[in-house]
């Protein structure tokens, strides 16, 4: 009996080190999908964006605004595995770059406007850069910031709105501020899960990056363009 156990350990340990093998190949591939297509996005937003701007189009609106985005989220969630994902992808992020256009209208037209753009456009990519070589070296688990960021936003999300209606330029203020830090906290969050594999469909892990990476932008762009009005 002993001979026989001492027999099978080698095998198990080629067999554990060929699953944790197999895991590490599938984590790679998985990061390098969701790292090409979030490219992808990002540019097509800022293409769509900067359509916006130039054509000027009117702002959405509210209702639409929030129709839109968690109508095509729950479209990219439901055709995840299937070969409408790209689409259902390119559809929900260029329409986010369309609702970003208005912000970016009115933060051009403050003095200095251009210098602010450029400035929460540096601030965001450095942040995301650094969260991101954070998460993939440390390679720590931050799954458990999951329930606290998802409260957080869903309150973030309420008090957005009672600025909105309440028309409170303060509290708006500091919901930008809210959201940008929660954003930074999701960056890492969810190079977490891909990196610890709990996230394995590069679609879904694209856009919670790029939804990270989106609400960081436009929050720093609300601070910073807050600075620079006359308000």
């Amino acid at each position: 009996m002993n001979r026989s156990t001492s027999t099978l350990r080698p095998g198990a340990a080629y067999g554990d080190a060929a699953g944790a093998a197999l895991s590490t190949l599938r984590t790679h591939r998985v990061l390098r999908n969701t790292y090409a297509l979030l490219s992808m996005t990002l540019l097509f937003s800022a293409a769509v964006a900067a359509a916006s701007v130039t054509l000027a189009l009117p702002a959405p609106g509210l209702v639409l605004t929030l129709a839109g985005f968690f109508g095509l989220f729950f479209l990219v969630s439901k055709v995840r595995d299937s070969v409408w994902a790209l689409p259902a992808v390119f559809a929900l992020t260029g329409f986010m770059g369309y609702t970003l256009g208005p912000l970016l209208t009115r933060t051009l037209s403050l003095p200095g406007g251009a210098q602010v753009v450029t400035l929460a456009l540096a601030a965001t990519g450095a942040t995301f850069l650094a969260l991101s070589a954070y998460a993939l070296a440390s390679r720590r688990d931050f799954s458990f910031m999951g329930g606290f960021l998802f409260a957080g936003m869903v309150i973030a999300l309420l008090l957005g709105l009672g600025a909105v209606f309440m028309q409170i330029p303060a509290l708006g203020l500091a919901v930008a501020g809210m959201v940008a830090l929660l954003s930074a906290a999701l960056i890492l969050f969810e190079t977490s899960r891909v990196v610890n594999g709990g996230e394995t469909n590069y679609v879904m892990a694209t856009v919670g990056l790029y939804l990270s990476v989106f609400n960081l932008f436009s929050s720093l762009l609300s601070l910073l363009g807050f600075g620079g009005s006359n308000d």
